[in-house]
């Protein structure tokens, strides 16, 4: 498919937390993780996104030691419009729904891309 040659691009990337590495309680199963791509993110980017594994850490505020959080970054390469601004807002909006996490860490920057 054809890419419209002077559009402007965005790279967002979407932190998700899956879980505590210490101890199961909370874990989002690899089964459920990709019935959430398959449901929330897929439908909204069905030209593709990659998926990166990674370690997260935060500190909550007055919390003496760090969480430490299994983590999943979504990449998604796109165009800078409003269609899309609402579709990665919908997916953040969906994962804080299905479970019950406060925030989806996003990081949107403009992205010279070819194909």
């Amino acid at each position: 498919a054809s890419r419209p040659a002077q559009a402007q691009w965005v790279r967002t990337e979407l932190y998700f937390s899956v879980g505590p590495l210490e101890g199961k309680e909370g874990v989002i199963s690899p089964a459920r993780w990709r019935e959430f791509l398959d449901s929330e993110v897929t439908p909204r980017f069905p030209d593709g996104f990659s998926v990166l594994d990674a370690y997260g850490q935060w500190r909550d505020h007055g919390a003496r030691e760090p969480e430490r959080l299994g983590t999943k970054v979504i990449v998604i390469i796109h165009e800078n419009d409003a269609r899309h601004d609402k579709d990665i807002e919908a997916i953040r909006l969906a994962f804080k729904r299905i479970t019950g996490d406060l925030s989806v860490l996003r990081l949107s920057q403009p992205a010279a891309v070819s194909f």
